[in-house]
């Protein structure tokens, strides 16, 4: 470091003040190592992804709109994970299968 004061008095000055900054760096690392454990936690508990995924509609007495793969990039927030059975049986009876991720290809279901 260049340009420190020669006397002693400013020297402690600048030695606490350097011990301060420090200890609050320290905090900030522990904090943000405490916060990346936390999301790592949550990322391995996190349940799987469905299998099946069934889109409901606008209200509660609408009927489902479609049935996606699971994980669907366009499945709607109002999609929820459902068993094999239950997504083949939403297909034969009506529902749309999802012209993206085609779940009805992937469940072997041959229409008519």
């Amino acid at each position: 470091m260049t340009d420190l004061p020669p006397d002693l008095l400013r020297l402690r000055t600048l030695e606490t003040w350097l011990q301060l900054a420090l200890d609050e760096v320290r905090r900030a690392i522990a904090a943000a190592e405490r916060r990346e454990a936390e999301r790592q936690r949550g990322i391995e508990a996190r349940p799987p992804a469905p299998d099946w995924l069934i889109e409901l509609g606008l209200n509660r007495d609408a009927p489902p709109v479609y049935v996606h793969v699971g994980g669907c990039h366009m499945a709607g927030k109002r999609s929820k994970g459902v068993p094999r059975g239950a997504a083949m049986r939403a297909l034969t009876e009506g529902v749309v299968a999802c012209p993206h991720c085609r779940p009805d290809s992937e469940l072997g279901f041959l229409d008519g």
